[in-house]
Parts: structure tokens; sequence; C-alpha cells
């Protein structure tokens, strides 16, 4: 049993690599669950299709009376579980995520892997959870930031984020999304990750216009277009994790090895 959250700032991919990491543990053949933990803009449900869920997890965290399986629902397309959250307003006005820590704590021993999506910044609302969770991934995006602002960034945020995962203890990794530089540019970046701040780069997503083409569709791009860099770069790091948490090695594509040679270039240890 293995809890995930995901972190990072608005707009890096946060969201939807909870969606699509979470359908590739699916496709694997674990029980997984993923969890909008994002109270004032939860964005999750929207990845699989879920229009405003009567039941949901705001509606929990309102009243602990409803049972935590009434609020769970499960995505044929992909096979995973999903706790989302409320698109209403008024179900977001008042609420407190106290009692979040207290509902992961009782569903995620039913499931191989629980990921918990965060909200932007310094994740306020799943701190809490934190208590309970093994790894963080910090999802970064270069999309927006010139690679010369690049280490403005990382200090800005990554720095932040991976002490708050230290400080509970949590085993701590980078995805790099949306990726348009050169590989070039890549090495200077993974470089600066891995040996100044000291943090691993588990892996690469490139920048893929299918990608909120298959948010539209209601549907992971994993699903929607299995086979579009995107996806493999997502299955890339999700083959990465699955090695690491529960020791399965498959064989390797094209962007996982195109990251290794890299790493093998910087002379760069790994986790």
């Amino acid at each position: 049993m293995v809890t995930i959250v995901i972190t990072g700032r608005g707009g890096a991919g946060k969201t939807t690599l909870t969606a699509n990491l979470s359908t590739y543990f699916a496709s694997q053949g674990y029980k997984t669950l993923a969890i909008d933990g994002d109270l004032y803009l939860p964005k999750l449900a929207f990845h699989f299709g879920i229009d405003n869920p009567e039941i949901n997890l705001h509606a929990l965290l309102k009243n602990p009376s409803i049972k935590i399986d009434d609020a769970i629902y499960q995505d044929m397309k992909t096979g995973v579980y999903i706790l989302p959250g409320s698109s209403n307003l008024y179900e977001m006005l008042n609420i407190s995520g106290k009692r979040l820590k207290e509902i992961v704590k009782e569903i995620k021993s039913r499931f191989n892997i629980t990921v918990i999506d965060s909200p932007v910044g310094i994740p306020f609302d799943t701190i809490p959870t934190f208590k309970l969770a093994t790894y963080q991934i910090i999802v970064i995006e270069l999309e927006r930031s010139p690679i010369y602002s690049v280490r403005t960034m990382i200090e800005n945020e990554v720095i932040k984020l991976k002490q708050l995962g230290e400080a509970y203890g949590l085993k701590i990794g980078v995805i790099i999304n949306k990726v348009r530089e050169s590989s070039h540019a890549i090495d200077s970046v993974i470089r600066f990750l891995e040996r100044d701040i000291k943090v691993p780069v588990i892996g690469i997503v490139p920048f893929d216009p299918k990608v909120p083409e298959a948010t539209n569709f209601g549907m992971p791009v994993l699903v929607y277009k299995p086979r579009t860099k995107a996806s493999r770069g997502i299955k890339q790091c999700g083959e990465i994790m699955e090695k690491e948490l529960f020791g399965v090695k498959r064989k390797e594509g094209y962007w996982s090895q195109l990251y290794r040679s890299v790493i093998r270039v910087l002379g760069i240890g790994r986790f």
C-alpha cells in the first residue's frame, strides 16, 4: 500500500499527471485510487469524464455520516477509482481539510496505490496527508519558463516543496513536464536538479497538444492516444516509479533510454 502526493506550481500539469500515472498503475494490475486534494479548485473529475458528482470529497468533509464508498467512482475506461471534489462553489465555502487525513487513512488500505492531487504551490489542503504518504512527486514545467530563468523557478518552488516533503520523511522525485527545449537545455536542468538541489529526476514528459485534447474528451491521454509522445513519456515515468515502489522492471522505451543516456553523460547517480 503506497500513497503518493503530487505537488507543483499552477499549470505544471499536476492533475494531468495524477490522472495518467493512476491510469498507468491501474493498467499494470494495481488497484489504484486517485484523490482530488485541491479543495478550492478541483479538476481531477474532468480528466475522467465525471461531471458534477453529487456525492464527492467535499460532501464527505462536511458530512461525516456519508459513507466514503458512496463518493468513490470507478472509471471503466481506465480501471482507476476516483474520489473527486465538487465543482459547486457553494460546497467549497467554509470547507475544512482537517478530516481529509482521516478519510485517506480509512480508505488507502483498500488500494495498492493512492495518488493525491495537491493544490497550487504549498499544498496546504493536502499537508495533513503527508503524514500518511511515502512519496512526493514534484511536477515542474518548462513551457512557460525560458531556460535562463529555470534556475530561479526551481529555487523558488522545488526547494520549498522538497523541504516540505523532507520534513515528513517522504521520498521525493521530480517529473519535468511539457518539455519543448533541446536536449542540451534539458541536460543543464537535470544537472541542476540532481547535483545542486539533490532531488532525483524521475523522467521527462514532452509537450504534446494531444494532452489537452484528451482532457476535452474526458479521458487520460494514456487511453485517448496511448502512442503519442506524451503518453510514451508518462509511461516511462510510471515504469521507473513502479520499479522503485515494487521492484518491477520493464523494458525501457525511447524516452527512458534518452533520459538515461543524459544521466550517463552527466555522470549523475540514480535513486
